[in-house]
Formats: C-alpha cells, structure tokens, sequence
C-alpha cells in the first residue's frame, strides 16, 4: 500500500511498526491509512475514526488467544481457556500492552481526552483493539499479530497460573453472561467465620433467580471468586455434555 502523505505522521507509525518488531516479517504488507485510523480517536475526528477497527479488533484478540491456548496448553480444559481468555481480553491486561509501546504517543486525541486519568484504560484498550484490527486487515492473517504478541500472551499466562489468585473467574463469568444474557450475576455474601479463618466469608453467585455456584474464602473477593469458580466451570461442562 501507498505510503501516508504527510510524512510526519508516516515516521510515528514507522516509529510504533519498529517497536513492534514488524520490520523482520513484512511491515511492507502493512495497510498505512489503516494503521492511522486505528489512531484516531472520536473526539478528534466523529467520522473517521477507531471505532469500527476496534470492532474488528476485538475478534482478533479473542481469536489469537484462542489459537495460542490451542497450540500450547493442549493439557488445559475449555474451561480454563475460558477463564484464561477473559483475562487476557481485559480493558486492564489490553491496557497493560499498549502502555508497553507507549501506544497513546501515537493516538490523534482531544486534549481533553487525552487528560481524562479516568478513561485512560479504556482508550489504551480501545487503541491496541483497533491496531490489531487494522494490522489484521491488511493481510487478513494474523502475521503481524502473532509474532509479537505471542511472547505478551506467554508471560501473562504464566504469571496467571502461577497465580491461582489472578485466574479471575468472575471475569469470565461476567462476559458469559453478557454475551448470553446482556446482564450481570448477582453475588451474595456473608460472614460466617473467625477473623483469621480461610473460610472466613461465604459467598453465592446467582443469575436470573438461580443459584449458579457457592463457595468460601478468606475475604470477600475470595469467596466471590470460589462461587463464580464452581458456577463458570458447571456452565462450561453443561455445554460440553
């Protein structure tokens, strides 16, 4: 594809193409005008802007997680991918990888937009979302996806199961619910033990009027993540049965 106009602009995104390490498989392939609307932001332009390559982008990531899980945690269920993949599809983990590229560097942005502390994470998502979505049209492969977001998704996995803590299981049953439902669980928590007790709290997950899990821990955040534990992986092998 033809090379942007304005050449200060086509030296930021070589700049970013750089930090990807796309220069050794083919940054020739990238679709330039692509990868700037990927960039922009509404408040600097309503019509052309990221929101329609965020889209796209959004089926990327979950498609390249989902293909990495397959090649290389074979030994894992469906419903730990599941959990797995909510994880690393979140606006935090998203957010996360852009700061690494400094990807708000690159982003045509209001001012004011751009000093909101409070949307940061979402717009770092949105961002990194719509430059996969850009990066994957332009080939329509995952070529310029894969070869540098592999070592992002092996490092997060590994420190999420390292972790059992972290694997957050109410995340994945929220984007279950979402998607299925377009609403939330409901948790119901009590008190029920010693200070100090690990299963100081006990919790309940519940979803249109049914009680889909339960579980212990020794905080709140614990016991939630038990009760949505044991209703995420009971739904998981409902659809597998």
């Amino acid at each position: 594809m033809a090379e942007l106009s304005y050449l200060p602009r086509q030296r930021q995104l070589q700049e970013l193409v750089r930090r990807l390490g796309l220069e050794k498989v083919g940054a020739e392939r990238i679709h330039w005008e692509l990868l700037d609307l990927a960039l922009v932001h509404s408040t600097a332009s309503p019509t052309e802007n990221y929101e329609q390559l965020e889209f796209v982008g959004d089926a990327v990531i979950r498609m390249t997680v989902a293909e990495y899980l397959f090649e290389n945690h074979r030994d894992l269920s469906v419903g730990e991918y599941s959990a797995l993949r909510a994880m690393l599809v979140s606006d935090r983990t998203l957010a996360q990888w852009a700061s690494r590229y400094n990807l708000d560097r690159y982003l045509v942005i209001a001012e004011s937009a751009r000093k909101d502390e409070n949307a940061r994470e979402s717009l770092l998502a949105e961002s990194f979302e719509a430059m996969l979505g850009a990066l994957y049209l332009s080939t329509h492969t995952l070529e310029l996806v894969r070869p540098w977001l592999d070592q992002h998704l092996a490092e997060q996995i590994a420190t999420i199961r390292s972790d059992p803590a972290l694997q957050n299981y109410k995340a994945a049953l929220q984007e279950w619910t979402q998607a299925h439902y377009k609403a939330l669980p409901e948790y119901r928590v009590q008190e029920v033990g010693a200070a100090m007790a690990s299963d100081r709290f006990a919790a309940e997950v519940w979803f249109m009027d049914q009680r889909l899990g339960s579980g212990t821990g020794r905080s709140i955040k614990a016991a939630e993540q038990a009760a949505a534990q044991m209703a995420f992986l009971a739904i998981q092998a409902n659809q597998q049965a």
